[in-house]
């Protein structure tokens, strides 16, 4: 894998019932959420269990949470992981400016709260994650790998005009070269140009993309 792209990704986790708020019924909600998301049952039969962090809970999600933990490097660190992770020659991580599936919306960033706290969204460079580089994620930024973008849409909702600016320049080889050069469809290969052209086709309406699960699943998949 040289460039691996990311459509709201939950890289971080998600603490929160989608959609849900402040009021009695999201707090009920949540309760219950955290009363059972880090039991076995619920680790082995619900997929999206795997990512939920609940940040006032951080003991029983490092105990109980079956992926996340593991794939971030927050347990035991699998330096062969790491290694093959920060060996990207780009990270395209794309967040959803009104995204209300993820929470927060900056976990697709790897941005998150912090542990034992719900007070703030920590941007990634302030996280552990990051500054312990427990994935390699810090030793990518610093060698301008990076690229953390941002759309206007809802969660998945991406324009064809903001899917060929932010997507279709990373999926040829020496893509860091290519997105600057000012012919850069020149050198993409006819797979790329075919899927460019449909897009063309589409006009500029809204396409709602399903794939934040497979993307995270992505890592573990490549890297373990």
């Amino acid at each position: 894998v040289k460039n691996l792209i990311s459509l709201a990704g939950p890289h971080a986790g998600i603490a929160s019932v989608p959609f849900c708020g402040s009021g009695l019924l999201c707090i009920l909600a949540d309760s219950l959420l955290k009363l059972a998301i880090y039991s076995n049952f619920v680790q082995e039969h619900l997929a999206p269990a795997g990512y939920i962090k609940i940040p006032t809970d951080i003991a029983d999600y490092r105990k109980g949470c079956k992926f996340l933990p593991v794939v971030n490097n927050e347990i035991h660190g699998n330096s062969t992981f790491k290694k093959r992770f920060a060996s990207l020659e780009n990270l395209v991580l794309i967040m959803f400016e009104k995204d209300q599936i993820l929470v927060p919306k900056q976990t697709s960033w790897f941005g998150y709260y912090p542990d034992g706290s719900w007070s703030t969204v920590l941007p990634a460079k302030e996280t552990k994650l990051y500054t312990e580089d427990w994935i390699g994620l810090k030793i990518l930024d610093e060698a301008g790998k990076v690229k953390f973008l941002n759309v206007s849409g809802n969660h998945l909702e991406i324009s064809t005009s903001e899917m060929k600016k932010n997507i279709l320049p990373y999926l040829v080889d020496n893509a860091s070269t290519t997105v600057t050069t000012s012919r850069s469809s020149d050198l993409w290969p006819s797979s790329v140009r075919n899927f460019d052209d449909k897009l063309n086709g589409v006009g500029e309406e809204i396409l709602e993309l399903h794939t934040h699960v497979e993307s995270v699943s992505l890592r573990s998949w490549t890297f373990w």
